[in-house]
């Protein structure tokens, strides 16, 4: 059984942010129509016209600047706009949405002087026509059929009943982040739009890719389920070990239609698997399945994971479990909710903002505390993505949040139980889509306006 916990610590800080362009639903059977990243791209041009970005910090901390700044280059004339980001070995790798008919790939920037992000590469952009290619997560990986640098990337459709065409992840090796070579093709069911999110691990001598594939239980009539586990040892091959089917929790009856959950406390809830994470020994995997909460299971045997247990809500809360991160060595499970949203019959007022569990007892997580930013409860005429939390990534005690309109947030979670705003970084106009940690600098994705590279005020560059 999934556990009830209804106790909330309402945490909320202040600070002044300016208003955002609109978004897009990552929950596209919401009826709500708002939208995410169709808005205009900034031209470099537009971008130097910009204000100064919103840097401020509290005093025991060395907060973030901005050092360094570039748009997405064109790509046969098309400007396309960001979406997530990630680092590894000096490069970012930032990933690409929908703005002028996707298909922007992913791009390769050389982070040697951080004031001077270059891009050096492009690639995964011309593989499977009118697709978008989101997320990107890069291993070193040692396996009997491939050693070097793995590139996974999430492929979804323009057109999820588009023909012959369907939507997955990538493989490629980056080993070069300057000549990145495809490997391999993952593909999804085909009516569904394809991998939203995703994991790359390394289980003993094994690579695994934990995929989040939204709505392919809805749409295949439960033939397809949502959360893979796909082996990509020899990534030309990738197999298929595990598919997640919600219906062996006692909550979720025989007949759910793989979307629509009558949840126990009276309501239909949305469920979908949006998003996965692991530990850094692939012993757990954390599976965001919005209102069934961010599932905890033990993939020790990824062909036969085991469910452990799951997050849950107050009955007035809506659920919108949307990403995850671990803090604490593994002890420490922040959630990420993402709400745009945030009036709705029998529901608080309020976006999506973020919660933090004491996962010691994996069978048994216990909220801690839930952490609001002053945008959470402003309340704009319709739907929004603007005020809504979206991505947690930890650096030591340190939570930052990529928060559309918000930037990046900085949280002290020395006490998790207690966590406190200590910075924030808003470039002018923000419309910030990730946020990746690294040991030298913090990167942000602007959707609009591209990659931001950002270091400590005392940072040497």
């Amino acid at each position: 059984m999934i556990k009830k916990s209804f106790t909330h610590v309402m945490l909320a800080s202040v600070l002044v942010l300016s208003a955002v362009p609109t978004a897009f639903a990552h929950d596209e059977l919401d009826s709500s129509g708002v939208s995410k990243g169709e808005h205009e791209v900034f031209s470099n041009e537009e971008i130097a016209n910009l204000s100064d970005a919103k840097v401020e910090g509290s005093k025991n901390l060395s907060f973030l600047k901005e050092a360094g700044a570039a748009q997405l280059k064109e790509i046969d004339g098309v400007q396309n706009n960001t979406a997530d980001v990630f680092a590894h070995k000096g490069y970012a790798y930032v990933g690409t949405h929908t703005a002028n008919g996707g298909n922007g790939g992913v791009r390769v920037f050389d982070l040697k002087d951080p004031a001077n992000p270059v891009e050096v590469a492009v690639f995964a952009n011309d593989d499977v026509e009118n697709t978008w290619q989101e997320k990107v997560i890069v291993k070193s990986i040692n396996t009997p059929d491939f050693k070097g640098d793995l590139a996974v990337v999430s492929v979804q459709q323009l057109n999820r009943n588009a023909k012959d065409t369907s939507g997955g992840f990538l493989l490629y090796d980056v080993t070069d982040p300057t000549n990145p070579k495809k490997l391999g093709y993952w593909e999804t069911y085909e009516n569904t739009r394809g991998t939203h999110e995703l994991t790359l691990t390394m289980q003993g001598n094994k690579a695994l890719v934990l995929a989040s594939n939204p709505y392919a239980d809805y749409y295949s009539h439960g033939e397809h389920k949502d959360f893979t586990i796909v082996d990509v040892s020899n990534p030309a091959e990738p197999e298929t070990l595990w598919e997640f089917d919600p219906r062996i929790l006692d909550e979720v009856p025989a007949d759910f239609n793989g979307y629509h959950w009558n949840s126990p406390d009276g309501k239909t809830r949305p469920v979908f698997n949006h998003s996965v994470i692991t530990d850094n020994n692939a012993q757990y995997a954390y599976v965001s399945m919005w209102d069934l909460g961010t599932i905890i299971f033990d993939i020790t045997d990824p062909e036969n994971p085991v469910y452990l247990s799951s997050t849950d809500y107050a009955s007035n809360q809506q659920g919108s479990a949307h990403s995850a991160a671990l803090a604490k060595g593994g002890n420490v499970l922040i959630e990420t909710r993402e709400v745009s949203s945030p009036v709705r019959p029998g529901y608080e007022e309020s976006y999506g903002y973020t919660r933090i569990f004491d996962i010691k007892d994996k069978a048994n997580p216990v909220l801690l505390s839930e952490f609001k930013t002053d945008l959470t409860e402003k309340v704009e005429d319709g739907p929004t993505f603007a005020n809504t939390v979206h991505d947690p990534k930890v650096h030591g005690n340190t939570l930052y949040l990529s928060h559309y309109a918000g930037g990046v947030y900085a949280v002290d979670i020395t006490d998790p139980a207690n966590p406190k705003q200590i910075g924030q970084y808003a470039p002018d106009q923000a419309d910030v889509w990730g946020v990746f940690v690294d040991r030298n600098y913090v990167l942000a994705s602007d959707m609009a306006q591209g990659l931001k590279v950002l270091v400590k005020n005392n940072a040497k560059q």
